[in-house]
């Protein structure tokens, strides 16, 4: 080492650079000395250079990811508030897309832009010009304020169709750069920013429009409802003035409480909630819990008999991974308050809250539900434990707690639709030829050019959008692992069939339903229409695309998205073929959903090749959240005006019964 040695004590005589005196050339070494701005004007012989050449300026359309920014769009475009309360928006004239039209481009291993040897050509969402565009809600001053069931269900549809196209590009890039996002807090933030939200007015007790047994997948999602404000404190909190005293005092409005414990299960009512702060039951950097924020919020709400909100956050498995829910489980009172150790032996705050009698069931159905699956109790008027003789995956239990029926009609069980030799429907098709699985943004693959050049999926298989028809990879595609199969992979949901009070035999799950999950397809008979027409009066099991059905708004807005309004895709279902689908004598566990004028559940035409051939399905999907227990139900639709009756078009053809706000007394 001594030949490379340096000697380091060496003092280089180096000045500050304070210290140090601009040199300009001498006239005879180079041109005078110019200063000019950075964008001109420069004198002659002088260009700009990069970046502050005009055209070296980049000029990309901005970011989905700035949520913060306030578009504008047109009137024409403005957002007009669903009418029923699940889903149904007033319609909207909406321009069909090409379906030639896709959504990201092919990028290589090193994230340069491939050019792609195809007739479908990139053409990535137009962005709107945020300056001279105008976005309007739609929402009121007074209705952001104070909400209503209707106004409710609204916010949370126009979030989750945004987050869901959010989700949906997302994808695309995740498949080339593997990078993890979350789109429902940037769905929350525009939402937030955009005035997509109601009952901002902090309020305690009940909020307008918010059931007792509501779910909901993101807190972003309590937070734009009023229901909950944080988005990660547990502990929400309202100053008022206090007493005679003219000081302010924090009182609680709502807690989201994670934790669950045997107690829970035995004595749902009854809740133990630990304060915030301090980590005094985490090991590493723990310390007292203090009487402040909330913690003193809930002290002073024992004090002064103050009702509390409480969200019951659950870990529940789905088909593919974990995902964290959160159930609305109505009014508690606290009723005592005291300091323990934690583990790591600091003080932490505990509190007991009771739940207000009469109030609906919330949390205490999912501790029942999770009994009946664990077998630590049985099932009250079970049939028979699986109504499919092991046809589905899952099993379909068969219950009445109503009267002594014992079940339904006889059928033969079946998850396809049977085409008859006369009904030729089925027409050439290939699949595609992608290795393990389809690539959201593949433009090569025929499946997604179909689809526009967009996945219709999420990740976690949810449907993004309606669509004229969504269409998937076939069985006999290569790509076993591929997230565009979602509807030919069976019930994936703990279903159940039980028996109504007054609407015979219905449908409901024992899991939670997220809005856009696939539920099952309508399996049957599929016959010609013209063949049938007088054998239809006496078929209570029909499924009829030839019907008129409500139109309702369902996918995200443009406008909301930052994208052209011109982009946006058709809602309205287009077949090659009138589709009559008979499940009397041949059917799934979609022939015992009922009708409801304003349903929790739509359809939407899927095909797929199979063999050579192109196969039609009517798949149904959830328009919202649908928690535990619920009936799940779909609008049946109308026939064609016939006659008249008082000047009135007799449409139905059956005295309906789902007595809903919106009810059209009839169908079918």
């Amino acid at each position: 080492m001594e030949g490379n040695y340096i000697d380091k004590t060496r003092v280089l005589d180096i000045k500050p650079l304070r210290t140090l005196r601009p040199i300009f050339p001498s006239g005879n070494q180079a041109p005078p000395f110019v200063c000019a701005p950075p964008f001109g004007p420069f004198p002659a012989g002088f260009s700009p250079f990069y970046p502050f050449g005009s055209s070296q300026v980049n000029e990309q359309t901005p970011d989905l990811s700035q949520a913060q920014r306030q578009p504008q769009i047109p009137p024409q475009h403005q957002h007009q508030p669903q009418l029923p309360p699940q889903g149904h928006h007033q319609p909207q004239n909406l321009s069909e897309r090409s379906l030639t039209t896709p959504s990201r481009p092919l990028r290589s291993s090193n994230g340069e832009i491939e050019p792609v040897e195809s007739t479908l050509r990139r053409k990535t969402p137009k962005k709107r010009q945020l300056s001279t565009v105008n976005f309007e809600s739609g929402i009121s001053v007074a209705e952001r304020d104070n909400g209503n069931r209707e106004l409710v269900m609204s916010v949370l549809m126009r979030f989750d169709a945004l987050r869901r196209r959010l989700a949906q590009l997302e994808d695309a890039e995740d498949a080339v750069n593997g990078i993890i996002k979350r789109p429902d807090l940037k769905a929350g933030s525009t939402c937030m920013s955009r005035g997509v939200r109601t009952n901002t007015k902090k309020r305690p007790g009940l909020v307008p429009g918010v059931e007792i047994g509501d779910i909901f997948f993101f807190r972003f999602e309590m937070c734009l409802v009023g229901l909950h404000s944080p988005s990660m404190a547990g502990i929400d909190y309202l100053v008022i003035k206090g007493g005679d005293a003219e000081e302010e005092e924090p009182i609680a409005t709502s807690i989201v409480s994670s934790a669950y414990t045997e107690n829970d299960r035995v004595n749902p009512d009854v809740l133990v909630y630990t304060g915030q702060g301090g980590h005094a039951d985490k090991d590493k950097e723990a310390s007292d819990q203090k009487l402040e924020r909330g913690n003193l919020a809930l002290e002073k709400s024992l004090h002064r008999n103050n009702a509390v909100r409480v969200i019951r956050g659950l870990n529940l498995k789905e088909a593919t991974h974990r995902v964290k829910i959160y159930v609305y489980d109505g009014i508690y009172e606290i009723k005592e308050a005291w300091i323990e150790k934690g583990k790591s032996g600091h003080d932490t705050f505990k509190y007991k809250l009771v739940r207000a009698p009469n109030q609906p069931p919330g949390f205490a159905t999912w501790t029942e539900i999770q009994s009946w699956k664990t077998g630590k109790s049985p099932r009250r008027g079970l049939i028979l434990p699986d109504l499919t003789s092991g046809v589905e995956s899952v099993a379909v239990s068969l219950v009445n707690e109503v009267d002594s029926e014992n079940g339904p009609s006889y059928f033969t069980y079946s998850t396809t639709v049977k085409y008859s030799m006369s009904f030729q429907l089925t027409q050439p098709s290939s699949g595609c030829g992608c290795g393990n699985k389809c690539k959201p943004g593949n433009l090569e693959c025929p499946c997604i050019r179909k689809n526009g050049g967009e996945f219709p999926y999420t990740g976690n298989d949810i449907l993004v959008s309606r669509r004229p028809m969504v269409y998937e990879c076939s069985p006999s595609c290569p790509c076993l692992t591929c997230k565009s199969k979602v509807t030919q992979m069976g019930v994936k949901l703990r279903l159940e069939v039980f028996k109504t009070v007054d609407r015979g035999w219905g449908l409901r799950s024992w899991d939670p339903i997220r809005a856009g999950a696939f539920i099952c397809v309508y399996a049957g008979e599929a016959r010609d229409k013209s063949k049938v027409q007088q054998t239809m009066a006496n078929d209570d099991f029909t499924f009829d695309t030839t019907r008129v059905y409500t139109p309702f708004k369902w996918n995200y807005e443009a406008g909301l998205a930052d994208e052209d309004a011109s982009e946006e895709v058709s809602e309205e279902p287009i077949l090659p073929l009138p589709l009559i689908i008979s499940a009397k004598n041949i059917g799934n566990v979609a022939r015992f959903m009922n009708h409801s004028c304003s349903p929790n559940v739509f359809w939407q035409p899927v095909s797929y090749e199979n063999n050579g051939q192109l196969y039609l399905h009517v798949a149904f999907f959830a328009i919202s959240h649908i928690p535990p227990m619920t009936e799940l139900t779909y609008d049946y639709g109308v026939s064609r005006p016939t006659g008249a009756q008082n000047g009135n078009p007799v449409y139905g053809k059956k005295r309906c019964f789902c007595g809903t706000q919106y009810c059209r007394g009839s169908f079918g």
